[in-house]
Protein backbone atom coordinates (compact mmCIF):
# COMPACT_ATOMS: atom_id res chain seq x y z
CA UNK A 1 0.00 0.00 0.00
CA UNK A 2 1.43 3.33 -1.04
CA UNK A 3 2.02 5.92 1.67
CA UNK A 4 1.56 9.55 0.68
CA UNK A 5 3.12 12.36 2.75
CA UNK A 6 0.72 14.77 4.40
CA UNK A 7 0.78 18.17 2.70
CA UNK A 8 -1.24 21.11 3.94
CA UNK A 9 -0.57 23.18 0.81
CA UNK A 10 -0.38 22.17 -2.87
CA UNK A 11 3.14 21.15 -4.02
CA UNK A 12 3.29 23.90 -6.68
CA UNK A 13 2.28 26.80 -4.43
CA UNK A 14 3.65 30.15 -5.62
CA UNK A 15 2.90 32.68 -2.91
CA UNK A 16 4.82 35.94 -3.32
CA UNK A 17 6.19 36.25 0.23
CA UNK A 18 9.17 38.41 -0.69
CA UNK A 19 7.01 40.80 -2.70
CA UNK A 20 5.20 41.68 0.54
CA UNK A 21 8.40 42.22 2.53
CA UNK A 22 7.98 46.01 2.72
CA UNK A 23 4.53 45.65 4.28
CA UNK A 24 5.96 43.05 6.66
CA UNK A 25 8.86 45.31 7.60
CA UNK A 26 6.47 48.17 8.40
CA UNK A 27 4.34 45.84 10.53
CA UNK A 28 7.39 44.44 12.34
CA UNK A 29 8.81 47.92 12.93
CA UNK A 30 5.51 49.09 14.45
CA UNK A 31 5.34 45.94 16.56
CA UNK A 32 8.85 46.48 17.95
CA UNK A 33 8.36 50.21 18.56
CA UNK A 34 5.07 49.62 20.38
CA UNK A 35 6.57 46.79 22.40
CA UNK A 36 9.56 48.85 23.48
CA UNK A 37 7.27 51.81 24.22
CA UNK A 38 4.99 49.79 26.50
CA UNK A 39 7.97 48.16 28.23
CA UNK A 40 9.54 51.58 28.87
CA UNK A 41 6.34 53.35 29.98
CA UNK A 42 4.17 50.64 31.54
CA UNK A 43 6.88 48.20 32.52
CA UNK A 44 6.33 44.53 33.31
CA UNK A 45 4.11 42.87 35.88
CA UNK A 46 6.88 41.02 37.68
CA UNK A 47 5.88 37.91 39.59
CA UNK A 48 7.00 36.83 43.02
CA UNK A 49 10.16 35.32 41.53
CA UNK A 50 11.40 38.83 40.68
CA UNK A 51 9.61 41.06 43.22
CA UNK A 52 10.28 38.89 46.23
CA UNK A 53 7.67 37.52 48.63
CA UNK A 54 6.81 34.64 50.93
CA UNK A 55 7.33 30.95 50.13
CA UNK A 56 5.48 28.31 52.15
CA UNK A 57 5.68 24.57 51.60
CA UNK A 58 2.76 22.76 53.26
CA UNK A 59 1.46 19.20 53.43
CA UNK A 60 -2.25 18.35 53.39
CA UNK A 61 -3.92 15.31 55.01
CA UNK A 62 -4.76 13.91 51.57
CA UNK A 63 -4.36 14.90 47.90
CA UNK A 64 -4.43 18.70 47.85
CA UNK A 65 -7.42 20.60 46.47
CA UNK A 66 -5.35 23.26 44.71
CA UNK A 67 -8.33 25.19 43.31
CA UNK A 68 -10.09 25.26 46.68
CA UNK A 69 -6.98 26.45 48.50
CA UNK A 70 -6.32 29.07 45.85
CA UNK A 71 -9.83 30.51 46.13
CA UNK A 72 -9.56 30.66 49.90
CA UNK A 73 -6.20 32.45 49.93
CA UNK A 74 -7.05 34.82 47.07
CA UNK A 75 -9.75 36.41 49.22
CA UNK A 76 -7.39 37.42 52.03
CA UNK A 77 -6.28 40.68 50.44
CA UNK A 78 -2.60 39.70 50.34
CA UNK A 79 -2.12 40.49 46.68
CA UNK A 80 -0.81 37.88 44.29
CA UNK A 81 -1.02 34.32 45.62
CA UNK A 82 0.24 31.35 43.57
CA UNK A 83 -0.15 27.67 44.46
CA UNK A 84 1.22 24.57 42.79
CA UNK A 85 1.68 20.90 43.56
CA UNK A 86 5.20 20.33 44.79
CA UNK A 87 6.56 16.82 44.37
CA UNK A 88 3.83 14.71 46.00
CA UNK A 89 0.05 15.11 45.56
CA UNK A 90 -0.26 16.23 49.19
CA UNK A 91 2.60 18.76 49.05
CA UNK A 92 1.76 22.32 48.00
CA UNK A 93 4.07 25.27 47.36
CA UNK A 94 2.43 28.61 48.21
CA UNK A 95 3.93 31.87 46.97
CA UNK A 96 2.61 35.15 48.34
CA UNK A 97 3.40 38.66 47.16
CA UNK A 98 5.76 40.63 49.39
CA UNK A 99 3.72 42.73 51.80
CA UNK A 100 4.32 46.45 52.39
CA UNK A 101 6.46 46.91 55.46
CA UNK A 102 9.29 45.02 57.06
CA UNK A 103 9.65 41.54 58.49
CA UNK A 104 6.75 42.04 60.89
CA UNK A 105 4.35 42.59 57.98
CA UNK A 106 5.53 39.35 56.37
CA UNK A 107 4.99 37.44 59.63
CA UNK A 108 1.47 38.82 59.91
CA UNK A 109 0.75 37.61 56.38
CA UNK A 110 2.05 34.13 57.25
CA UNK A 111 -0.20 33.93 60.31
CA UNK A 112 -3.16 35.10 58.22
CA UNK A 113 -2.52 32.32 55.72
CA UNK A 114 -2.20 29.69 58.45
CA UNK A 115 -5.47 30.80 60.01
CA UNK A 116 -7.24 30.61 56.64
CA UNK A 117 -5.90 27.13 55.85
CA UNK A 118 -6.81 25.73 59.27
CA UNK A 119 -7.20 21.94 59.34
CA UNK A 120 -6.71 21.65 55.58
CA UNK A 121 -2.97 21.60 56.27
CA UNK A 122 -1.39 18.90 58.42
CA UNK A 123 2.12 20.41 58.59
CA UNK A 124 4.13 23.43 57.49
CA UNK A 125 7.39 22.09 56.10
CA UNK A 126 9.07 25.34 55.10
CA UNK A 127 8.50 29.09 55.35
CA UNK A 128 10.93 31.49 53.66
CA UNK A 129 11.05 35.17 52.81
CA UNK A 130 12.47 36.15 49.40
CA UNK A 131 13.78 39.70 49.44
CA UNK A 132 13.85 42.14 46.50
CA UNK A 133 17.64 41.73 46.27
CA UNK A 134 17.21 38.09 45.29
CA UNK A 135 14.53 39.13 42.80
CA UNK A 136 16.94 41.65 41.24
CA UNK A 137 19.59 38.96 40.89
CA UNK A 138 17.07 36.68 39.18
CA UNK A 139 16.17 39.46 36.72
CA UNK A 140 19.85 39.87 35.83
CA UNK A 141 20.24 36.11 35.47
CA UNK A 142 17.18 35.94 33.22
CA UNK A 143 18.44 38.73 30.95
CA UNK A 144 21.86 37.09 30.78
CA UNK A 145 20.32 33.73 29.87
CA UNK A 146 18.35 35.25 26.98
CA UNK A 147 21.29 37.28 25.64
CA UNK A 148 23.74 34.37 25.83
CA UNK A 149 21.28 32.03 24.14
CA UNK A 150 20.82 34.49 21.25
CA UNK A 151 24.57 34.87 20.86
CA UNK A 152 25.06 31.09 20.90
CA UNK A 153 22.39 30.68 18.23
CA UNK A 154 24.04 33.38 16.10
CA UNK A 155 27.43 31.62 16.32
CA UNK A 156 25.86 28.26 15.47
CA UNK A 157 24.09 29.63 12.38
CA UNK A 158 27.30 31.42 11.34
CA UNK A 159 29.27 28.17 11.35
CA UNK A 160 26.38 26.13 9.98
CA UNK A 161 25.74 28.50 7.05
CA UNK A 162 27.27 31.94 6.40
CA UNK A 163 27.44 35.17 8.38
CA UNK A 164 24.56 36.64 6.35
CA UNK A 165 22.31 33.85 7.59
CA UNK A 166 23.38 34.48 11.19
CA UNK A 167 22.40 38.16 10.84
CA UNK A 168 18.98 37.17 9.49
CA UNK A 169 18.51 34.65 12.30
CA UNK A 170 19.49 37.02 15.12
CA UNK A 171 17.29 39.83 13.74
CA UNK A 172 14.31 37.45 13.59
CA UNK A 173 14.96 36.05 17.09
CA UNK A 174 15.38 39.52 18.60
CA UNK A 175 12.14 40.49 16.89
CA UNK A 176 10.38 37.49 18.49
CA UNK A 177 11.79 38.09 21.97
CA UNK A 178 10.97 41.81 22.05
CA UNK A 179 7.47 41.21 20.67
CA UNK A 180 6.81 38.54 23.33
CA UNK A 181 8.00 40.72 26.20
CA UNK A 182 5.99 43.62 24.79
CA UNK A 183 2.85 41.49 24.67
CA UNK A 184 3.26 40.66 28.37
CA UNK A 185 3.61 44.37 29.11
CA UNK A 186 0.54 45.33 27.05
CA UNK A 187 -1.69 42.66 28.61
CA UNK A 188 -0.24 43.01 32.11
CA UNK A 189 0.47 39.28 32.35
CA UNK A 190 2.73 38.06 35.13
CA UNK A 191 6.37 38.00 34.10
CA UNK A 192 8.29 35.38 36.07
CA UNK A 193 10.91 32.67 35.66
CA UNK A 194 8.44 30.51 33.72
CA UNK A 195 8.10 33.37 31.23
CA UNK A 196 11.88 33.48 30.79
CA UNK A 197 11.80 29.73 30.13
CA UNK A 198 9.04 30.32 27.58
CA UNK A 199 11.12 32.99 25.81
CA UNK A 200 14.09 30.63 25.56
CA UNK A 201 11.77 27.92 24.23
CA UNK A 202 10.38 30.36 21.65
CA UNK A 203 13.92 31.17 20.50
CA UNK A 204 14.68 27.47 20.09
CA UNK A 205 11.48 26.81 18.17
CA UNK A 206 11.91 29.83 15.93
CA UNK A 207 15.51 29.04 15.01
CA UNK A 208 14.55 25.45 14.19
CA UNK A 209 12.01 26.68 11.66
CA UNK A 210 14.41 29.31 10.33
CA UNK A 211 17.24 26.81 9.83
CA UNK A 212 14.98 24.60 7.68
CA UNK A 213 14.18 27.59 5.45
CA UNK A 214 17.84 28.66 5.33
CA UNK A 215 18.95 25.18 4.34
CA UNK A 216 16.57 25.20 1.37
CA UNK A 217 17.67 28.71 0.39
CA UNK A 218 21.33 27.68 0.39
CA UNK A 219 20.54 24.55 -1.62
CA UNK A 220 18.64 26.54 -4.24
CA UNK A 221 21.37 29.19 -4.41
CA UNK A 222 23.76 26.45 -5.48
CA UNK A 223 21.34 24.97 -8.02
CA UNK A 224 19.83 28.05 -9.66
CA UNK A 225 22.72 30.46 -10.07
CA UNK A 226 21.04 32.88 -12.48
CA UNK A 227 17.56 32.87 -10.99
CA UNK A 228 16.56 36.30 -9.59
CA UNK A 229 17.08 36.32 -5.83
CA UNK A 230 13.48 37.29 -5.06
CA UNK A 231 12.18 34.40 -7.17
CA UNK A 232 14.63 32.02 -5.53
CA UNK A 233 13.63 33.03 -1.99
CA UNK A 234 9.94 32.68 -2.85
CA UNK A 235 10.67 29.24 -4.30
CA UNK A 236 12.48 28.19 -1.12
CA UNK A 237 9.76 29.50 1.18
CA UNK A 238 7.00 27.81 -0.81
CA UNK A 239 8.92 24.53 -0.86
CA UNK A 240 9.17 24.52 2.95
CA UNK A 241 5.72 26.01 3.58
CA UNK A 242 3.95 22.68 4.06
CA UNK A 243 6.53 21.54 6.61
CA UNK A 244 6.36 24.90 8.41
CA UNK A 245 2.57 24.83 8.70
CA UNK A 246 2.47 21.19 9.75
CA UNK A 247 5.02 21.76 12.52
CA UNK A 248 3.28 24.94 13.71
CA UNK A 249 -0.20 23.42 13.79
CA UNK A 250 0.83 20.26 15.64
CA UNK A 251 2.76 22.34 18.17
CA UNK A 252 -0.20 24.69 18.64
CA UNK A 253 -2.53 21.76 19.33
CA UNK A 254 -0.33 20.66 22.23
CA UNK A 255 0.04 24.22 23.53
CA UNK A 256 -3.70 24.87 23.37
CA UNK A 257 -4.23 21.79 25.54
CA UNK A 258 -1.72 23.18 28.06
CA UNK A 259 -3.38 26.61 27.99
CA UNK A 260 -6.94 25.31 28.39
CA UNK A 261 -6.43 22.39 30.76
CA UNK A 262 -3.11 23.18 32.45
CA UNK A 263 -4.57 25.39 35.17
CA UNK A 264 -3.75 28.90 36.32
CA UNK A 265 -0.15 28.11 37.26
CA UNK A 266 1.06 27.48 33.69
CA UNK A 267 -1.61 29.34 31.71
CA UNK A 268 0.59 32.37 31.06
CA UNK A 269 3.46 30.04 30.14
CA UNK A 270 1.23 28.30 27.58
CA UNK A 271 -0.02 31.64 26.25
CA UNK A 272 3.56 32.87 25.74
CA UNK A 273 4.44 29.72 23.78
CA UNK A 274 1.32 30.00 21.61
CA UNK A 275 2.24 33.57 20.74
CA UNK A 276 5.84 32.47 20.21
CA UNK A 277 4.88 29.82 17.66
CA UNK A 278 2.80 32.33 15.71
CA UNK A 279 5.35 35.14 15.76
CA UNK A 280 8.23 32.70 15.16
CA UNK A 281 6.56 31.28 12.05
CA UNK A 282 5.92 34.81 10.79
CA UNK A 283 9.49 35.98 11.41
CA UNK A 284 11.03 32.94 9.69
CA UNK A 285 9.20 33.91 6.51
CA UNK A 286 8.90 37.68 6.58
CA UNK A 287 11.92 38.78 8.66
CA UNK A 288 14.79 36.30 8.46
CA UNK A 289 14.65 35.57 4.73
CA UNK A 290 14.30 39.19 3.51
CA UNK A 291 17.19 40.22 5.80
CA UNK A 292 19.36 37.51 4.21
CA UNK A 293 18.44 38.88 0.78
CA UNK A 294 19.53 42.37 1.87
CA UNK A 295 22.92 40.95 2.91
CA UNK A 296 23.78 39.99 -0.71
CA UNK A 297 23.97 36.31 0.14
CA UNK A 298 24.17 35.27 -3.53
CA UNK A 299 27.64 36.79 -3.93
CA UNK A 300 28.98 34.71 -1.04
CA UNK A 301 27.45 31.43 -2.21
CA UNK A 302 28.35 31.79 -5.90
CA UNK A 303 31.90 32.92 -5.10
CA UNK A 304 32.64 29.36 -4.04
CA UNK A 305 32.93 29.89 -0.27
CA UNK A 306 30.32 27.17 0.20
CA UNK A 307 31.11 24.06 -1.78
CA UNK A 308 29.10 21.06 -2.87
CA UNK A 309 25.67 20.72 -4.36
CA UNK A 310 24.49 20.65 -7.94
CA UNK A 311 25.04 23.60 -10.23
CA UNK A 312 23.66 24.95 -13.45
CA UNK A 313 20.05 23.80 -13.01
CA UNK A 314 17.55 26.49 -13.80
CA UNK A 315 14.24 24.64 -13.74
CA UNK A 316 12.72 24.51 -10.24
CA UNK A 317 10.54 21.60 -11.27
CA UNK A 318 13.57 19.34 -11.79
Amino acid sequence: MAIFPLRLVPPNTKIDFIGRRKIAFVFSALLIVLSLGFIAVKGLNYGIDFKGGILMEVRTPGPADIDGLRKRLSGLGLGEVALQEFGRPDDVLIRIERQPGGEKAQMVAVETVKAALGNDVSSYRRTEFVGPKVGGELIQAGILAVVLSLLAIMVYVWFRFEWQFSVGAIVALTHDVVATIGLFSVLGLEFNLATVAAILTIAGYSINDTVVVFDRIRENLRKFKTMPIETLLNLSLNQTLSRTLLTSITTLLALLAIYIFGGAVIRDFGFALIWGVLIGTYSSIYVASPVVMMMNIRETITSGSVGGGETGQENPAQ
